[in-house]
């Protein structure tokens, strides 16, 4: 019996941790992160790059990819519906 409540608590950790992950994945704070990752390495590329207005153009891209990250659930539900079959 031993074996098998031990197999019970490895899977409920392991769920747990899966749980934690998928949380984190769609959380809003690791959007905001990467938002801001990416503003700053966009920026530093066009600062080194010399091109005009690092920090102005840097928000196109980053916006872009908000935008992304809002509009991925839509197609994965949609992508889901017609998979299912």
């Amino acid at each position: 019996m031993t074996s098998i409540h031990q197999r019970v608590k490895r899977i409920e950790k392991r769920n747990k941790k899966v749980e934690l992950d998928k949380a984190w994945e769609t959380s809003l704070a690791r959007k905001i992160i990467i938002t801001i990752l990416t503003y700053l390495t966009i920026v530093l590329f066009f600062h080194t790059a010399e091109l005009p207005r690092p920090f102005i153009n840097a928000i196109v891209p980053s916006i872009g990819f908000v935008l992304s990250t809002l509009s991925l659930p839509i197609f994965k539900t949609i992508w889901i519906k017609y998979h299912k079959k």
